[in-house]
């Protein structure tokens, strides 16, 4: 008869609960103690140990709260209380809770945090320090919401050599994107609507210029090639300038636009760049829709996996916040040496592969541009580009626009691999014609091919 170690007894009240204070109980807070009071039992038989929010740091203490919690305005009493162990950040910004973070770690506590711009910042130190202390920084809920994709990468595949990865890990912008295909509107009257609808802030530029996506980019780069956290060297390029007539041409190449961070082990270095994409129709992260996030990870042995799901939400993100808060628990009582390192690889052996500079990078592009209906003026687009080394894959006129004084036609053009070195040549090229409007649009093209 096999003997079994007897496990522990949750529902014994002689085990000391883990006790856990929040800085921030704004839409993330709430959802995540939403979430260890209903399923308080499940998760306890999961961690082996109950769960409690003992205290929330807040701005205004007579808000309502989901339970019996404490309500401060004091953030260091969250910090300097010794019944806490874990403090959970979920406020955003990044100098305060920088702060708060450091002084938590140098405290002895564990710290949980949500906080993407916060990891893609002072990462690199955070880290360092928490190692010292011997305490844990756990941030799966930074990057694409409730999809656990931080897990899969730093542990679900160990091992693989990651070659590359590509997602769509900003939900207002992809919001955006979808409803300017779907409904045939402009970008501006697109936003108005994601703004009303809470999708967006009333600053929008972190989200449309592409800034949050690069910090999670950063994170996932760090996380898949083992190299130090380098936000300040993404290449970052918004969708404002997206109009309603690329997402139509885009469509009719069969493509589709999205606004994707993509990261690649290339011979010259690691790639890490944001920016819109045409993606064709068929692939599965073409078909992402809405305010929806997925990641695609493409691993030398397991090949390509697909990671889907809420990229934000209360309870979306909260449940990443309660795996965390969970994983850390069952590693209370573990060697620091011997737990899985912050940025998957040991703090020794992080690479100094160098960040390819944007124009060293080769990819395919789509280019639209309005020309003189005039004979020769096609010849002379494809003079300039084949005198830079660009083959072009198809070339598309489009129906005359008249105007007061000419008549113009639209040029879109798909290319095939080229630098961008070259390309930026060609275009300043193109744009010194008479017969070429000055405004050249181009989007960068990724197949995303997984063979």
């Amino acid at each position: 008869m096999n003997q079994q170690s007897p496990q522990p007894d949750v529902n014994n009240n002689a085990i000391k609960p883990i006790v856990v204070g929040l800085l921030g109980y704004g839409t993330v807070g709430r959802g995540t103690h939403t979430i260890l009071l209903r399923n308080a039992k499940e998760i306890a038989r999961r961690a082996g140990r109950h769960i409690e929010i003992k205290s929330a740091a807040v701005r205004n203490t007579k808000r309502d709260t989901a339970g019996p919690i404490n309500l401060t305005t004091d953030h260091q009493e969250i910090i300097s209380d010794p019944e806490i162990d874990i403090i959970c950040e979920l406020m955003g910004g990044t100098e305060q809770a920088y702060s708060l973070i450091k002084q938590a770690i140098l405290s002895g506590k564990h710290v949980v945090t949500a906080n993407k711009a916060l990891i893609a910042i002072h990462g690199n130190e955070l880290f360092s320090l928490a190692h010292e202390r011997g305490v844990m920084i756990a941030f799966e809920p930074a990057v694409a919401g409730g999809i656990p994709v931080i897990k899969a990468i730093r542990e679900g595949l160990t091992g693989n050599t990651i070659e590359w990865l590509a997602g769509i890990i900003n939900g207002t912008g992809n919001f955006i994107m979808t409803e300017m295909r779907d409904k045939g509107a402009d970008f501006s009257s697109v936003l108005e609507q994601a703004q009303a609808l809470g999708y967006a802030e009333a600053d929008p530029t972190f989200d449309v210029e592409g800034i949050d996506a690069a910090h999670k980019l950063s994170i996932l780069a760090s996380l898949a090639f083992g190299i130090p956290l380098q936000f300040e060297k993404v290449y970052t390029e918004g969708i404002s300038r997206i109009s309603q007539e690329d997402v139509l041409y885009a469509e009719e190449l069969g493509y589709r636009i999205k606004h994707l961070g993509i990261a690649k082990r290339s011979n010259n270095g690691i790639e890490m760049r944001v920016h819109p994409t045409l993606i064709p129709h068929r692939r599965l992260i073409a078909n992402v829709d809405g305010v929806m996030n997925a990641v695609l990870v493409k691993g030398d042995a397991v090949g390509p996996t697909l990671y889907y799901g809420a990229g934000a939400g209360a309870e979306a993100t909260g449940s990443a916040v309660v795996a965390d808060l969970v994983d850390v628990v069952r590693t209370l009582t573990a060697d620091p040496e011997h737990r899985v390192p912050h940025l998957a690889f040991q703090p020794d052996a992080l690479s100094d592969l160098p960040i390819c500079n944007i124009e060293d990078i080769a990819t395919s592009y789509y280019i639209r541009l309005l020309a003189s209906d005039e004979v020769g003026v096609l010849a002379d687009i494809t003079r300039i580009l084949c005198d830079n080394g660009i083959s072009l894959e198809s070339i598309i006129q489009k129906e005359a626009h008249q105007t007061s004084v000419t008549q113009s036609v639209p040029v879109v053009m798909l290319t095939h691999e080229v630098k961008e070195a070259q390309l930026n040549k060609a275009i300043k090229q193109l744009a010194t014609l008479t017969t070429i409007d000055s405004n050249i649009y181009r989007i960068r093209v990724e197949t995303l091919a997984t063979n």
